[in-house]
This record gives C-alpha cells, sequence and structure tokens, in this order.
C-alpha cells in the first residue's frame, strides 16, 4: 500500500528551490521524480480528474496527457499543454500560450497544493477514485479488523472538526487490548491518509483502498490491519 500523500523524491526536493525558471530544462533526475499519472481533485470532496506528467518537452515544460478528462469536472484545466517547475518550489501547469492555469506549492507532509481560488491537490490516488474523503463523508460506523475478518474493536467517526484539525471517534467497550490501550479519542484525515489517535501521542494511521476501506499504512509496521465500514 502507497502512503497516498504526493512527496518529491529526497533528491528532488533537495534540488527543487534551485532550478531554473520555467521554460528551461529541469535536471533529469527531478523530471523523473515528478513524472506520472496523479488526480487533480478539489479538496472540498468534489470529483477531480487524472493527468499524467511526462518527460517529452513541449512548449514551455514538459508535455501531459489525460487532460482531457478534466473537460467536465475542472474544465479549465482541459487546456493544460504542459507541466513544469516554477523555480520557486511550484509546480505549474500551462496551456499553450505559456498562461498558467494553476500553481500547486509543496506543504511538508501534505500533497501539493493551490492557494488561489478554489484549493486543488494534486496527489497520488488509488485507481479509480476521483474525490478525496472527507471528514463528513467518513463519518460513522467503522470495524478495525485483521485481513481474515477477526474483529479488533469497533469505532464510530464523528464529522465535527474542532479548532486542532481533528474529529473526535469513540470506539466500542469491547476492543482488543492492543487496541484499547491506545486510548484513541479522535481522527484525522489527509489526503487519503486517515489517522486514529489517542491522547497520550499514540495514532494509527491507514490509507484508503479502492473500495473506500482502508488498510494499515505500512510505515506503521506489525500485523496487518484494516478498517472497514459497517
Amino acid at each position: 500500500m502507497i502512503r497516498l500523500v504526493f512527496r518529491l523524491a529526497a533528491s528532488a526536493a533537495a534540488l527543487l528551490h534551485c532550478c531554473l525558471a520555467y521554460g528551461q530544462d529541469i535536471d533529469p533526475d527531478i523530471l523523473k521524480a515528478q513524472a506520472g499519472t496523479y488526480l487533480v481533485v478539489p479538496e472540498d470532496g468534489s470529483v477531480g480528474c487524472r493527468m499524467t506528467l511526462e518527460t517529452d518537452m513541449a512548449i514551455g515544460g514538459y508535455s501531459v496527457s489525460g487532460q482531457d478528462a478534466c473537460a467536465k469536472p475542472l474544465p479549465a484545466l482541459a487546456a493544460a499543454a504542459a507541466w513544469n517547475l516554477d523555480g520557486n518550489g511550484g509546480l505549474i501547469l500551462i496551456d499553450p500560450m505559456r498562461k498558467v492555469l494553476a500553481r500547486f506549492v509543496e506543504n511538508e507532509g501534505s500533497p501539493l497544493k493551490t492557494e488561489d481560488g478554489k484549493p486543488l491537490l494534486l496527489t497520488a490516488a488509488p485507481d479509480g477514485v476521483d474525490h478525496l474523503p472527507t471528514f463528513n463523508s467518513l463519518a460513522g460506523r467503522w470495524t478495525m479488523q485483521r485481513p481474515d475478518g477477526e474483529r479488533l474493536c469497533g469505532v464510530t467517526l464523528d464529522s465535527n472538526v474542532g479548532t486542532d484539525g481533528n474529529a473526535a471517534l469513540s470506539p466500542s467497550g469491547d476492543c482488543a487490548a492492543n487496541v484499547a490501550k491506545l486510548k484513541l479519542a479522535v481522527w484525522h484525515i489527509e489526503g487519503f491518509a486517515l489517522t486514529l489517535m489517542g491522547g497520550d501521542g499514540s495514532s494509527l494511521g491507514f490509507d484508503m483502498r479502492t473500495d473506500g476501506n482502508f488498510d494499515k499504512s505500512k510505515q506503521e509496521g506489525g500485523k496487518p490491519l484494516s478498517l472497514v465500514r459497517r
């Protein structure tokens, strides 16, 4: 399971801020690290579209494909003809006249996001998924279980987000000891990554699957664990 938060490769990130102004060549290592297929999606959970950042030269930068899929959900981006780095830590999509259609800025630990107007994210996403999960869409009852179906705990996620950016959760009273000891109390969603947190700093991170359920992030280690909607 890939941790579904878009980050530059370490070598690319180190060089990103020293790149030349867009329209000029990008270091091959950065170009290779940045190329790929991504979901461009509104932060509010509305439908987005996928496009591929390629390595072939184009007017003003490097070619893109798949942008026709944006014609309905994000029509302005259907005119994208190229992508490039702007030399200031941002990634831009431009039209054939080199007009910037969207500028995505890196936020540490978060997907690249636009800062103007309705926020858009540029992120990796599970196949078949065309929108971001939100607090409202994920609120409700879930079961924490092993791949073989063994139930470890029931969890109810609340949709009311506090000033800290987290919402409350309520574990069932029959949780397995290894889950109960975490004293889970709040949860957070960032892109396609969901985190359950306890008041003492304990946490469990999950990544969204194609079917809308979640698997424990590989970065967590330990036995496989899923969070399945009831």
